[in-house]
Formats: C-alpha cells, structure tokens, sequence
C-alpha cells in the first residue's frame, strides 16, 4: 500500500511537517496545532501505528489456519470487510461524490488488489509465511522501477543500492529453500508476482486519493476486488467451500483483523506520522510473521533466511529512502495484506 498526503490510504491523508493542514479520513481538513499539540495527540498514531502492524503480520498465519485454496481465502478475507463497510454507504453525508472516472479506476484498481491477494495467499501454501511476507514486501522496489520505466522519473542511487541488497537477499532466502525443498520456487515467485500487482494498484490508484475519501475508495475497491475473486475462482474451479473447525475464525481473522483493523489504523497513523517514522516501522511486519510463524506455525528459520531476510529489509529501506524526507508527503509502499 502506498501511502501519501494527497492519498493517504492502505490513507488518511498529509503527513510531514511543511503542510498546515491535514486530511482526515473522512476527507475533510483539520487546522493542525503545530508543536504545542498535547502528547496524547501525538501518542496515538503511534499506536495505532503498532497496532496496524501486529494486524497485518497476522495475515500469513491466518491463511496457513484456513484449509483453503488461495484464492478462496482471499475472497472470504475481502467478502468479510465488504459486507461490514456496507452500512456505511447508508452514512455519507459529506462525503465527495466519485465520477465515472475515478468509479472505474478505483474498480480496476480493485482487480489489482485482487490478483495480488490471490497470489500472496497462494504462495504463503507453497513457502514458509515468513518468506512469503517478506518477499511480498517487494512492492517499493517494483513501484521504482516503473516509475523509471514508464514515466522515465530515474531513481536515486539509494534505490539501486537497496535494490541491490534486496536482490542478494532473495538469492539468500531461495538458496535456503533449494537446499531443503526439491522442485522448490513457485512460493516464492507467487509471492513476488503479489508485490508486482500490488505496487501497479498503487500507481492505478494513486492519482485519485487527492480528490476521493478514505471510506468511498475502501468500499469500491473491496467490491471491486471481491467480485473479481469470486469469478476467478469459478473460472479456476476454486472450491469456496469452508472446511469445518478452525477456519471460519482463521478467515474471520482475515477478515476483520488484518484487512478491515490493519487497514484503518494504518489510515489513521500514517496520515499524522511522517514517512521517516513509518517507513522503518511498516517493514517490521516481516520479521514479526517470522516470530508468529516459529510460535504458531513450527516453522523453522534458517541462519540463510534470516541473514536473507535481513538484506530484503534493508533493502526495501533504502530503496525507498528519500533525500528530503521532512519536507514530503508520506509515500511509502507495505503489504496490508498486506
């Protein structure tokens, strides 16, 4: 999800400290008290910066708990969130009213956003959910590179540097898998391909944030995305059967816990924090799947996985690391699965 003042979503609106004025969630302005602002106003992005985290590191383990194909799951998780933002449709005093244009780009946006759950739930079936969250946190480094190649915006050299180091991480993490799986890699690639078609529904979309509020660009994009998965999984022959036991709570999870709490406290807190803060915070969702993995899921770590692990962060982070980081809008790319 990539986050900006103008956006400010996956949103809420202007972080940075040159802005006088802040966009809420609900898309109105709010005068900002400068420095004097109470340390209560100041505590709770952070928190619920935390909180946001905690939520998203969640997903890869809900969706091993669910039994299910990839895609199913991802239907559920977005089915779930869609059917609980639909009261709000019934409550949009005030709220700017979307053209054909932004209804049809937020839509095909939705369809990104689909094909990147499908895969990134495909490909935490296939691989360990730690390097499935941490390769699908690859996103940054995708949005760079188009940004270079199609509208030739050449990135800076720390780009190529965290590139770089990204690279030789993944090589890492894929050595320790082959050494371990025979005919290992579709995991991993599927994971990869998730940040790809994540980082393009960030550039699809990123244009409408200025002019388009948090709740209607939510709710279009989950009916969007859930629709989409719904026919893919009848085009694929996708069961949408849920196994009895555990894994209506698991998509339960999925549903309520990482898409619908993850989402909106990340709203919230990285429209108030600037992106030196939430920049190094949103890549600890990585190494925190990990710890919930060993803790939930017996999965092992490798000293290849975590040193790989390790150049993928670090990577990540200074691919998108900016020059002047005081005086822009919060942009940064995370899973919210993500």
């Amino acid at each position: 999800m990539k986050l900006n003042a103008s956006r400010g979503n996956r949103d809420g609106g202007r972080a940075g400290h040159m802005p006088e004025a802040v966009t809420t969630t609900r898309g109105s302005t709010e005068e900002l008290r400068g420095p004097n602002r109470g340390k209560t106003n100041r505590l709770w992005p952070y928190l619920a910066l935390a909180a946001g985290v905690v939520c998203i590191s969640w997903s890869a383990i809900f969706v091993k708990w669910t039994d299910m194909p990839g895609p199913a799951s991802a239907f559920y998780r977005m089915l779930i969130s869609a059917v609980v933002l639909t009261p709000t449709w019934f409550f949009r005093r005030g709220e700017p009213r979307s053209d054909r244009r932004a209804i049809f780009i937020i839509s095909v946006g939705g369809i990104f956003f689909a094909l990147d759950l499908a895969f990134f739930n495909t490909g935490i079936l296939r691989t360990s959910a730690a390097n499935a969250t941490l390769l699908g946190n690859y996103s940054p480094v995708v949005v760079g590179l188009l940004t270079w190649l199609v509208f030739r915006r050449r990135p800076n050299a720390y780009f190529w540097l965290g590139l770089l180091l990204a690279l030789f991480g993944t090589v890492a993490i894929l050595w320790s898998d082959l050494t371990t799986h025979i005919g290992f890699g579709t995991g991993d690639a599927m994971s990869v391909a998730a940040a790809v078609f994540f980082a393009v529904y960030l550039m699809v979309t990123e244009s409408l944030r200025s002019s388009t509020g948090t709740l209607v660009f939510l709710r279009l994009a989950m009916v969007s995305s859930t629709i989409f998965l719904w026919l893919t999984c009848l085009l694929l022959g996708v069961s949408l059967r849920v196994p009895p036991g555990h894994s209506w709570m698991a998509l339960l999870g999925l549903g309520l816990v990482t898409q619908l709490g993850g989402y909106m406290a990340l709203t919230y807190a990285l429209g108030h924090l600037p992106a030196t803060v939430t920049s190094v915070s949103l890549l600890l969702q990585g190494p925190l799947t990990a710890v919930l993995a060993a803790s939930f899921l017996a999965e092992k770590l490798t000293a290849a996985q975590v040193f790989g692990g390790l150049l993928v962060l670090a990577g990540v982070g200074l691919a998108n690391r900016r020059a002047h980081p005081e005086e822009e809008a919060n942009a940064l790319v995370v899973r919210s699965d993500v």
